[in-house]
C-alpha cells in the first residue's frame, strides 16, 4: 500500500512539492479513531490542522492520511517496506528509536511545547539512555463504570471496592436473567493488555517489577488470573472473554445489558449514541483491586513519532507547536471523549468537563505501560495470547510463555 494522502492541506491550491520553489510537502500519517469517511474521522480533524497550519504557513503543505487504529498492521507494513511519512501519530517510539528511524524530541519540537506534556506520560516516551523520541498525543484512564439500574434490580446499594465484592455483583446481576452480564470482560485481541494490566494492578502485580524487568508469570499475576478463570467457570462474565473484544463489551454495557465493564472516557460517547442509558442510568468508580480499590489505575496514551528520512525536522518542528495548541487539543477530545496530553489543555477541560476532570485526577499518580524496546511486539503476543489464561489454559503456562518471549529478545 502506497503511503498517498487522502486530501492535500488546501482545497483552493495545489499541492506543494517538497522540491521547487522554496515550499516543502510533509507527509502526516495518523490513527483514526472514527469512522473512515464519516463525519468523525480523524482526517477530517487534522484536515482542518493541515489546512489552519498551511494557511499560516503557505511554504509548507501537509499531506494527511489516516488508518484506522485498530488495523494498525497496515501502518507496519509501511513501515516494513519503508515508506516513511513525516509524521506518526499512533505508535510508541522505542522500537522505532531502537532502529534509527526517528529524530529525538528535542529536534522536531520546542522547549515549551515539551515542558507542557503531562510528565507521566512525557516521562514514558524516554528510551533506555533517557533520550525522548517522542510525544503523547492523546491519552486516556480507567475506571470501572457501573450500570445503576441494573444496580438497582439485582439490590445492589453501591459498587464493588474488592474483588470478592465485584463477583458477587456480578452474580447477582447474572440471576437477573434476560441475557444480563455480571461483569464485561475483554480479553480479544482488540486491548487483550489493558484489561489484563487493570486486574494485574489490582494485586500488586504488572508487566515489570519494582525494577523494571519483566514479571509477567509473577506468583500475584498467576493469582490473578486465576480468579479471572473463576470469575469465567462461575459464569459471571460473557461466556467466552478470550474472543471478546473491547468494542462488543462497551456496546452491550451501552444496551443497558452489562452491569459493569471497565472503560475510558471514550465509552461514554457509545452510550450517549445507543440512547438506551440516560445520564442518571450509569456511574464511574474506581476499579476494585483484591482487598481494595486500585491506589494507581491505568492511564494510556498514544504517541507522535516523527521520522529523519524526509530531513524535514524544521517543518516538522513548525507543525508540531501549531497542533499542540489547547484549542486542537480540546478539539480532539471532546470529539472522541479523550483526554489531553498537556498540562495546560488538562487544565481548560478539568474546569468544565466533570467527568473528565474526574478521570485527569487520576493521571499523576497512574500507571503506564512498559517502555521496552520490544513492548509493541510483545503487546500484539499478549492481545494474541493472555485471553486463554482466563478461559481454560493453565495460567502459569499462558504468562510463563509470555515471559519467555519477554525476555528473548
Amino acid at each position: 500500500m502506497a503511503l498517498t494522502a487522502c486530501g492535500s492541506s488546501s482545497s483552493s491550491k495545489p499541492a506543494a512539492s517538497s522540491s521547487g520553489g522554496g515550499s516543502t510537502t510533509i507527509k502526516l500519517l495518523a490513527a483514526d479513531y472514527g469512522t473512515a469517511g464519516g463525519p468523525d474521522s480523524s482526517q477530517t480533524y487534522w484536515q482542518g490542522i493541515a489546512d489552519a497550519f498551511h494557511a499560516a504557513n503557505p511554504t509548507i503543505t501537509v499531506k494527511v492520511q489516516t488508518i484506522a487504529w485498530d488495523n494498525w498492521s497496515q501502518v507496519q507494513t509501511l513501515i516494513q517496506n519503508k515508506q516513511y511519512p513525516d509524521i506518526l501519530e499512533g505508535d510508541a517510539p522505542q522500537e522505532l528509536a531502537a532502529n534509527g528511524l526517528l529524530y529525538p524530541l528535542t529536534d522536531v519540537m520546542s522547549a515549551s511545547t515539551i515542558s507542557n506534556l503531562i510528565p507521566v506520560f512525557a516521562k514514558q516516551e524516554d528510551d533506555a539512555n533517557g533520550t525522548a523520541y517522542g510525544a503523547p498525543f492523546t491519552t486516556s484512564a480507567r475506571a470501572l463504570f457501573y450500570n445503576k439500574k441494573l444496580f438497582a434490580a439485582a439490590k445492589i446499594a453501591a459498587p464493588p471496592t474488592t474483588w470478592a465484592e465485584l463477583q458477587a455483583d456480578a452474580a447477582k446481576i447474572k440471576a437477573l436473567g434476560n441475557g444480563t452480564i455480571g461483569y464485561g470482560l475483554p480479553l480479544g485481541s482488540e486491548e487483550a493488555q489493558a484489561e489484563s494490566y487493570i486486574w494485574m494492578l489490582g494485586n500488586g502485580g504488572g508487566y515489570v517489577d519494582d525494577s523494571g524487568k519483566y514479571a509477567i508469570n509473577s506468583p500475584a499475576n498467576i493469582e490473578t488470573f486465576n480468579f479471572l478463570t473463576s470469575l469465567v467457570k462461575a459464569g459471571d462474565t460473557q461466556p467466552s472473554p478470550a474472543t471478546t473484544n473491547r468494542q462488543t463489551i462497551w456496546d452491550d454495557f451501552a444496551a443497558g445489558q452489562v452491569g459493569m465493564a471497565g472503560g475510558s472516557g471514550a465509552l461514554i460517547g457509545g452510550i450517549t449514541k445507543a440512547g438506551k442509558l440516560t445520564a442518571a442510568d450509569w456511574g464511574v468508580t474506581t476499579m476494585p483491586g483484591k482487598s481494595g480499590p486500585l491506589t494507581k489505575s491505568l492511564a494510556v496514551h498514544d504517541d507522535i513519532t516523527a521520522f529523519k528520512a524526509g530531513g524535514h525536522a524544521a517543518e516538522i518542528k513548525k507543525f508540531l507547536d501549531f497542533a499542540y495548541s489547547d484549542k486542537y487539543q480540546i478539539q480532539f477530545d471532546n470529539e472522541y471523549n479523550l483526554l489531553p496530553a498537556t498540562t495546560s489543555a488538562s487544565t481548560a477541560i478539568s474546569a468544565s468537563n466533570p467527568v473528565a476532570a474526574g478521570f485527569l485526577a487520576t493521571v499523576p499518580n497512574a500507571v503506564v505501560y512498559p517502555n521496552q524496546t520490544n513492548w509493541n511486539s510483545l503487546s500484539a503476543l499478549v492481545k494474541k495470547d493472555i485471553g486463554t489464561a482466563a478461559q481454560g489454559t493453565s495460567p502459569a503456562t499462558v504468562l510463563g510463555d509470555l515471559q519467555k518471549s519477554a525476555t528473548s529478545n
